[in-house]
């Protein structure tokens, strides 16, 4: 149980702005093979969505405080994923599993008042498909 925990916090954690490798630890289970693929994939795309979802509520109603020196997103960070989303618009999404764009990507997501549902099924693929990947990846290299 605490594996899972920890899973789905490092997830969570790494879908935010905050630095955090899931993958490693997804990868590290998978390895040990004493758990579940299955299980560690839900887990593990539960926890990031969990944490896509955080990213837009916060773009959603916190961006008035976006020149403060605590918000977690740069103003460029900010208009580059802005100027991504407008030109590719909720399609954009589906890279919100990429380093480095992808997390301010769901906070723009927020940011344009993207509605709930489809952000929420487009980031689940997106997430989800990146962990089955690498588990694909882990267990063909045992």
């Amino acid at each position: 149980m605490i594996a899972y925990i920890g899973l789905f916090a490092a997830a969570l954690i790494a879908a935010t702005i905050l630095p955090m490798q899931s993958e490693a630890v997804l990868v590290g289970l998978l390895i040990a093979g004493d758990r579940p693929v299955v299980g560690l994939l839900i887990v593990a795309t539960v926890g990031n969505v969990l944490g896509a979802v955080i990213n837009w509520v916060l773009g959603r109603f916190l961006l008035g405080f976006r020149d403060r020196r605590w918000f977690p997103v740069s103003p460029h960070q900010l208009i580059r994923a802005e100027i991504w989303y407008r030109r590719y618009g909720r399609w954009s999404l589906l890279a919100s599993w990429l380093p480095i764009v992808g997390d301010p990507l769901t906070i723009v997501a927020g940011v344009l008042r993207e509605p709930l549902v489809p952000f929420f099924l487009l980031v689940t693929i997106a997430k989800g498909a990146r962990y089955i990947v690498l588990a694909a990846a882990t267990l063909a290299w045992l």
